[in-house]
């Protein structure tokens, strides 16, 4: 995946969906559901590979965030 914005990870990792999609727009210059495609590939590989980085499981994850 190509690099994304220092802080895209930890916003990803607790729980900051709205900051890290804001984060991939604004370094991007995409659309919300080019960034949403973004985010949600980084989200899984992020799941793969540290997966006890993640406050909150996969079935909580997301909850209560409007984007």
């Amino acid at each position: 995946m190509e690099q994304l914005p220092e802080g895209v990870d930890h916003d990803i990792l607790e729980n900051r969906i709205v900051y890290a999609l804001k984060a991939i727009i604004e370094a991007r210059g995409c659309t919300l559901p080019e960034a949403q495609d973004v985010f949600l590939a980084r989200y899984e590989e992020l799941r793969r590979d540290r997966p006890d980085d993640f406050l909150l499981p996969r079935e909580e994850y997301g909850r209560n965030s409007y984007s």
